[in-house]
């Protein structure tokens, strides 16, 4: 799943760095419109594709999975721009610089991802579920 999400978002940063031009326009996140899906498998998907499935999958399984597959990462574009809108209103808040931050500031931000990224796992968790019990 993560092979597709690192394919599908390199596919969307030639895609907006192709439609900002050099100058990225202030106030974007930098993740483009919508999230970009790619499901064709590089060689390290198709060995874990192959790992998952052993047996020939008629096209309506395939189907079925592809469709997980797109789901999951609209749902992990969704999830990338919750972290960075996060990390975007902190920095605002507090500044960049972490080692100037207050104890509490600290800890606010490393709760915040930390959330986050249990919301991601959960996440990942229930959609890795989908794509295998078909």
């Amino acid at each position: 799943m993560r092979e597709a999400v690192y394919r599908s978002r390199a596919s969307q940063a030639v895609s907006t760095l192709l439609k900002q031009g050099a100058a990225p326009k202030l106030g974007q996140c930098g993740l483009g419109e919508r999230a970009a899906v790619v499901l064709d498998l590089d060689a390290k998907g198709r060995e874990l594709f192959e790992r998952l499935w052993s047996v020939e999958l008629g096209e309506v399984e395939l189907a079925r999975i592809r469709g997980v597959m797109r789901e999951w990462i609209e749902e992990q574009d969704a999830m990338d721009r919750t972290r960075n809108h996060f990390l975007k209103a902190f920095r605002k808040e507090h500044g960049f610089d972490r080692t100037k931050y207050t104890a509490a500031e600290s800890a606010e931000y490393d709760a915040g991802l930390e959330r986050i990224a249990r919301e991601e796992d959960a996440a990942r968790r229930a959609a890795a579920g989908r794509l295998v019990e078909g």
